[in-house]
């Protein structure tokens, strides 16, 4: 993918910062100091939030959120050197300062990779239907059966229908007010077949209709992740950093 920096990304009058900045509102809660609190995550009893999570946008625009249980001097500590920080050249630029995070959290357990906004895309074709608690049941293979769990909370779930089954989906698994955080899978038999880049339009359309921002967010070593990305023509903004 072409990586080149731009205030204004084409095809939408949001800039990079302000698409970091509804990315971290989709990903997570804060309390009122913006500490934050759980991974926000739309079914019941989500996980705790990281520790760290850091975001550069492509321009330079560097912001970073800690956990609540944090100690305010190793807040500090973090934050003299997130001031320093820049901005990502390529899409799996670690951060500047990796390993004095790591060290001052204590942590082993680290993500990062490329943030995508999602253009308004061309009806694609492909067996693709919504699915909801009513239609659900009878289309799910056994490596989807968890879905039926997940499918009142994560609406809209676009789908591709093959062989009298469910074999790709993309799901808002993370939902803020003004932006949602897209969830894709594929099954393995099925992967390749370009219906990654099916479900992930039917479901950004919906979410464009529903005046929220569709928004795409990966591993920097998640090459396949990234090629959807490239072959739905999403606008790489910037990188996300979190410590667990």
């Amino acid at each position: 993918m072409r990586e080149e920096r731009a205030g204004q990304l084409p095809d939408t009058k949001l800039t990079s910062k302000r698409l970091m900045e509804l990315h971290v509102q989709a990903m997570y809660t804060f309390d009122p100091s913006q500490r934050l609190l759980q991974v926000n995550e739309p079914w019941p009893n989500p996980p705790r939030a990281p520790r760290m999570f850091l975001t550069r946008s492509i321009d330079g625009d560097i912001a970073c959120r800690f956990r609540k249980d944090l100690p305010d001097n190793l807040v500090q500590r973090l934050a003299e050197r997130v001031v320093l920080e820049q901005a990502p050249l390529h899409l799996a630029d670690a951060p500047r300062y990796r390993k004095d995070y790591l060290h001052l959290l204590g942590a082993e357990q680290e993500d990062y990779g490329p943030c995508y906004w999602i253009p308004e895309i061309p009806t694609m074709p492909g067996n693709v239907m919504f699915l909801n608690r009513e239609n659900i049941q009878p289309l799910l293979p056994d490596a989807f059966s968890w879905l039926a769990q997940e499918i009142s909370y994560v609406h809209p779930c676009a789908a591709v229908i093959q062989d009298g089954q469910v074999v790709s989906i993309c799901r808002s698994v993370r939902v803020g007010s003004e932006a949602v955080e897209a969830g894709l899978e594929t099954l393995p038999a099925y992967r390749g077949r370009g219906y990654a880049g099916f479900v992930v339009a039917a479901w950004a359309s919906a979410v464009r209709k529903e005046g929220r921002e569709p928004l795409y967010s990966t591993a920097w070593d998640n090459l396949t992740s990234q090629q959807v990305a490239k072959k739905l023509g999403m606008r790489w903004y910037g990188v996300n950093f979190t410590v667990w």
